[in-house]
């Protein structure tokens, strides 16, 4: 399992002209299968008089969740170049939708698969590309006086505090990022008193 993944923060278009054929290309954020078959439902119908809309999406940060189509373009000549450029790019939990408007001239397959390829590109280029890291959730008990040690270790690491609860033993619930997570089990282990909850 991968500790970190690389991603695109919000959506982005660009457009590329060949032959007087129009391809419209967005590269949009999406972390699960049905997110994503919602927005190209959205798109395919606001772009309905396109000749067109193509598209693929990889998601998850092991990178095993994809789906291209071709819409109706020539088997393999719209989808897999899309989902190409998104394994060049080494990107996921992105979905690119290419609309394309027919301008009277056919392209022929390598045609397609050259402007598909290069409409996804762009879209891509246009995107501001992060690295994101997995996380995990641990919640912590501890005794009123190991407080301290246990939030000068969280706010050195930049741990988040999801939820804090103060009564006889406080309860702290955090996320750490996993690359993070052996190194942090240990050194909270270390605190007197501290235990981690399953």
């Amino acid at each position: 399992m991968m500790a970190s993944y690389t991603t695109i923060t919000e959506i982005s278009q660009a457009v590329y002209r060949e032959k007087m054929s129009r391809f419209i290309a967005f590269a949009i954020p999406v972390t699960t299968p049905d997110e994503a078959r919602q927005i190209i439902a959205r798109y395919t119908n606001e772009y309905h008089d396109a000749r067109h809309v193509c598209w693929a999406y990889m998601i998850g940060a092991d990178r095993t969740t994809f789906l291209s189509t071709d819409n109706g373009e020539p088997s393999g000549t719209a989808g897999k170049p899309i989902l190409g450029q998104i394994n060049s790019a080494g990107l996921t939990d992105i979905l690119i939708i290419v609309v394309r408007y027919f301008g009277g001239i056919k392209l022929g397959t390598s045609g397609l698969i050259a402007a598909y390829r290069e409409a996804a590109r762009m879209a891509i280029a246009e995107a501001t590309v992060v690295e994101r890291h997995e996380t995990t959730t641990l919640t912590l008990s501890l005794p009123y006086q190991s407080i301290n040690a246990a939030m000068q270790l969280i706010k050195s690491r930049g741990i988040a505090v999801l939820d804090q609860q103060f009564d006889n033993t406080t309860i702290l619930t955090i996320s750490l990022p996993l690359d993070i997570l052996p190194e942090i089990t240990s050194r909270l282990l270390a605190i007197p008193g501290l235990c981690i909850r399953e």
